[in-house]
């Protein structure tokens, strides 16, 4: 069988829509895991034929014990693929799963399919200069997608059976004392239909103003490569989109003084349409835009600013 799990509502049902591709390539039946409450029924509707409810005393996501209780299923089930959730618990699950499992494991891939039998991982290495592909060639394979790779395939009335399950754990000296939650802004990269994004070619802090008239226009998210935020701390780390920061796919992405660098196009890559503005017309990110401008982001960005408000009425 193929079984899904991730601690996110949403990427489930991403990944539901690609186990229900290879489920139904393997003529195998696909599963879903929810440990604690769910939305079993939801799951079903996106292609699971069999929804596992865990019964767990944990309020909290802790790797040893989410481990135990995987491994458990993956046993008794036999499952052949077990893709889960790329995101930061998902990743830290995945790696200790495969380890109690004697399972091959590939994290981050960016597309999986199959080869006869075999399951083919596709990720990008090298800081995003190549793709590696993996074949496993044992069972089970555990695969980690991140956010956003898949769209969440369409839901439909379909019957499906919800188990209801309680699994013993065996307690670990590790414990969660306390949790505080990271301040952040109302920020939501990942989600935005228009992203207007910004990199080196800002001069100082101060002239992020121009950037937000921009976005406001467009009724856009602001977004910006690692050197503003990790390095001037210009913009806080939800804006960052790259490798190491947030992968998007927006139906519009405006690049605005971004070298793009593949660290940077590693997190954009899929976006529909791709607009450029930068100086230097050898800039790689041209070779990903759709359309480019080269000119200097002081210039171009009033410009645009004023024809999208004359065009939207905004």
């Amino acid at each position: 069988m193929v079984l899904v799990y991730a601690d996110d509502e949403q990427l489930t049902y991403e990944l539901l829509g690609k186990g229900r591709e290879i489920a139904d390539e393997l003529n195998v039946p696909l599963k879903a895991v929810i440990i604690g409450e769910g939305k079993e029924k939801e799951y079903i509707e996106h292609g699971a034929d069999k929804v596992f409810v865990v019964e767990s005393p944990l309020q909290h996501f802790k790797a040893e014990e989410y481990s135990d209780i995987l491994a458990n299923i993956i046993r008794e089930m036999e499952a052949k693929v077990i893709l889960i959730g790329g995101n930061k618990n998902g990743r830290e699950l995945a790696s200790r799963l495969a380890a109690q499992l004697n399972a091959g494991c590939v994290t981050d891939c960016i597309n999986i399919s199959l080869d006869g039998s075999n399951i083919l991982a596709e990720k990008v290495v090298y800081g995003g200069n190549a793709i590696a592909i993996h074949r496993f060639l044992s069972e089970p394979s555990i695969v980690t997608i991140p956010p956003k790779t898949y769209d969440v395939p369409p839901s439909e009335k379909r019957d499906g059976e919800v188990i209801r399950k309680k699994i013993d754990t065996k307690e670990y000296p590790s414990k969660i004392v306390n949790i505080e939650k990271k301040e952040a802004e109302n920020v939501n990269v990942e989600a935005a239909e228009i992203i207007v994004s910004c990199g080196r070619g800002l001069k100082k802090k101060e002239d992020i103003q121009k950037i937000e008239e921009l976005a406001k226009v467009l009724k856009a998210t602001i977004g910006c490569s690692r050197p503003i935020a990790a390095d001037l701390k210009w913009l806080s780390e939800d804006h960052w989109i790259g490798l190491s920061g947030h992968k998007v796919k927006p139906r519009l992405y405006i690049a605005l003084g971004i070298s793009g660098q593949i660290q940077h196009i590693a997190g954009m890559r899929d976006s529909d349409i791709v607009v450029a503005v930068n100086k230097d017309a050898d800039a790689p990110i041209f070779k990903m835009a759709d359309y480019g401008i080269v000119g200097d982001i002081y210039e171009a960005v009033p410009l645009l600013t004023k024809e999208f408000k004359e065009k939207l009425g905004s």
